[in-house]
């Protein structure tokens, strides 16, 4: 492979990091808003404390 050659996904990104220069500061506050979120411990104790044990094999019927 020549060291020239550049695959039309790495010509699309740069075309695409060219044409919208705020493309990963965009990217990055979307991700800040969705998942970079600090998880109460207190809460999650809570969750822990409020699941109900599941069988094995939900479907089936009491004998």
């Amino acid at each position: 492979m020549a060291k020239s050659y550049e695959s039309e996904i790495t010509q699309f990104l740069q075309d695409l990091k060219q044409r919208r220069p705020n493309l990963e500061s965009e990217q990055k506050q979307g991700r800040a808003r969705l998942w970079d979120k600090t998880i109460d411990p207190e809460l999650v104790e809570g969750f822990k404390a409020g699941t109900v044990p599941q069988k094995p094999y939900v479907y089936q019927t009491e004998d």
